[in-house]
């Protein structure tokens, strides 16, 4: 059944989510061309081919998700959500324009970007939680699960964008210059945040300042059996899977032997296929536990294509699929988690939830970077596929009512 093009796009009938997604989205390419440029930077720039390297960056960069929940998760809940985001953007925008400045002028070493990296991944600590929580004051619980897809539609759309940009940016002017543009795009969403109807929001229940508001989280979540599989679905797959940094790196110059352009190109290839998956998600009335099983075993079969692609071609065809499936699983978390948690439970859960998604990343990141210099990329792209086929047994298990989770039969 065919859903209407007004279905799929409902959140924009509000005026303070169109005035989010506008800056938001102009963000979105800004960020997708420093990450390309960042990796490209470390890969070729910095160092001979080094996976590892990247894996280190990697590792620092999404690091502080898990280091910092304790305080993430309690900013999330208590402080105001506009008002924290207006201070997380403008730290991130910041940074990047000193990363560019360190770069165009050619003084920029290795440990800059570890440094920068490091100070990144702690200021998005920060913003990751209340940004996905966020878009509930913009809509409403009704259409929530729509508008996390439609920011996923708009993060991936900036990462089929960004990339190819980034590609034309490095060959044309040079790396820096993709750190810089970055920087500047960050005024487009801290512009919206200052225009949103402040009184046409709706505020998510503040939680009361305690001792052991961290704790009481994690309790919680405990306490909740549906929870704790999505979690462990989510450390899985973002630990060992969602490692395309090196995946795509790697593939890119050690296999294929491409430049930056062919780079670029592949990171937006991706993106069709993560941009089709938040498209699926945002046609969907209700998120289903169901999707995670689809999706993780989508993943797995999606890296284990692109560990055996023949040709450049083959290997971003495959991309598509893993695009698809990504989304699939991080869409279907993310909105499974919000709707079935307490509205003033919800930025501590969803700090654990980036934790868990992002955290495992200095464990995982060396990992498959060190299997790309040691074996090939090809196996690194196996440990992805692993991670999927891993994720989809444990969404099974659920399924098969052997430890069924406490939700509605209409989720599963």
């Amino acid at each position: 059944m065919s859903v209407p093009a007004a279905g799929i796009f409902r959140s924009l009938k509000s005026l303070n989510y169109r005035t989010w997604a506008a800056g938001a989205f102009v963000s979105n390419v800004g960020t997708w061309v420093q990450r390309t440029a960042q990796d490209w930077l470390v890969l070729t720039g910095l160092t001979h081919h080094n996976a590892s390297a990247v894996g280190v960056v990697m590792a620092l960069q999404f690091g502080p998700q898990f280091l910092l929940l304790p305080w993430t998760g309690f900013a999330a809940d208590h402080f105001n959500q506009r008002k924290l985001l207006i201070a997380t953007q403008a730290t991130m925008g910041a940074l990047a324009l000193l990363l560019g400045v360190l770069t165009v002028t050619g003084v920029v070493r290795l440990w800059h970007v570890y440094v920068f990296a490091f100070l990144f991944g702690c200021a998005a600590a920060f913003d990751a939680p209340v940004r996905q929580t966020f878009v509930g004051e913009l809509v409403g619980d009704a259409d929530l699960p729509n508008a996390v897809a439609l920011n996923s539609t708009s993060f991936n759309a900036g990462r089929m964008i960004g990339p190819a940009v980034a590609g034309l940016i490095i060959a044309s002017v040079g790396t820096g210059w993709a750190f810089l543009i970055n920087g500047a795009s960050f005024v487009a969403v801290l512009i919206s945040l200052a225009f949103l109807r402040v009184a046409e929001l709706h505020p998510n229940a503040r939680a009361h300042r305690a001792k052991g508001s961290f704790s009481e989280g994690l309790r919680y979540v405990w306490g909740r059996a549906d929870l704790m599989a999505i979690l462990v679905i989510l450390f899985l797959i973002g630990t060992f899977g969602l490692n395309f940094p090196i995946f795509i790196s790697t593939m890119a110059v050690g296999v294929f032997h491409t430049d930056a352009r062919g780079f670029g190109l592949l990171s937006s290839t991706m993106a069709i296929g993560t941009i089709a998956g938040a498209l699926f998600a945002a046609s969907r009335e209700k998120p289903r536990f169901i999707s995670l099983l689809s999706g993780a075993g989508i993943f797995g079969l999606g890296c284990t294509l692109a560990a055996l692609a023949p040709n450049y071609w083959a290997f971003a065809g495959a991309l598509v699929i893993i695009g698809v499936a990504a989304l699939t699983v991080t869409n279907t978390t993310n909105s499974l988690m919000q709707l079935s948690t307490a509205p003033a439970m919800r930025g501590r859960v969803m700090a654990l939830r980036v934790g868990v998604a992002l955290g495992g990343t200095p464990i995982g990141a060396p990992i498959v970077g060190w299997v790309a210099d040691r074996f090939s990329p090809r196996w690194a792209l196996g440990v992805g596929a692993a991670s999927g086929f891993a994720a989809a047994i444990v969404a099974g298990y659920i399924l098969a009512g052997f430890h069924r989770p406490r939700q509605r039969s209409s989720t599963l």
